[in-house]
């Protein structure tokens, strides 16, 4: 009886996890996936995104959830994005993703495909130094850290499947 239990629990452990994978458009073609939908998939972060950006007398308004740190003698700006944070998608501009991470749409990343990635959908910035990106976040110009470089969009493919349930394809009809 014990193991009974114990194999029931496991069973029910098991298939409540997620199932996360790199999102790319073969996903979307294969689930045929919907602006709607796309807007309502819980995206999650493969790895962390830490940006930084040096304060000055102009710029000394933190973004929302920024840490100031002293490296080196000056005041610089952290924003951390851990791994496995979740994200929603806020506007997609011709297939480059707008994915927030936190409660305000303002404050985004941008993600797209990377053919040298397996098509994966990666963090996007607007000029890359090896691996450190910069990007603008909140209206402001933030760099990356290296490990950034590796951040990708990942999907739970059971909610995918959930959204496959929901929808039903029209069989057609003959005329008389």
């Amino acid at each position: 009886m014990r193991y009974v239990i114990i194999a029931a629990l496991a069973v029910m452990t098991l298939g409540s996890c997620k199932n996360l994978v790199p999102y790319t458009d073969a996903l979307k073609t294969k689930y045929n996936l919907t602006e709607d939908q796309l807007k309502h998939l819980q995206f999650y972060l493969s790895s962390p995104v830490v940006l930084q950006r040096k304060i000055t007398d102009q710029n000394n308004t933190l973004v929302y959830g920024g840490k100031i740190k002293i490296i080196n003698g000056e005041k610089i700006e952290e924003v951390v994005v851990p791994t496995g944070t979740k994200g929603v998608l806020v506007k997609n501009d011709s297939g480059k993703f707008e994915v927030s991470f936190e409660k305000d749409d303002t404050y985004y990343l941008r993600f797209g495909t990377n053919p040298n990635r397996y098509e994966s959908f990666v963090l996007l910035a607007s000029d890359w130094h090896g691996k450190i990106g910069t990007v603008t976040y909140a209206g402001n110009k933030y760099v990356t850290s290296p490990e950034s470089a590796d951040a990708v969009l990942l999907i739970d493919l059971h909610k995918i499947s959930n959204f496959q349930k929901d929808s039903r394809i029209a069989k057609g009809r003959k005329a008389m």
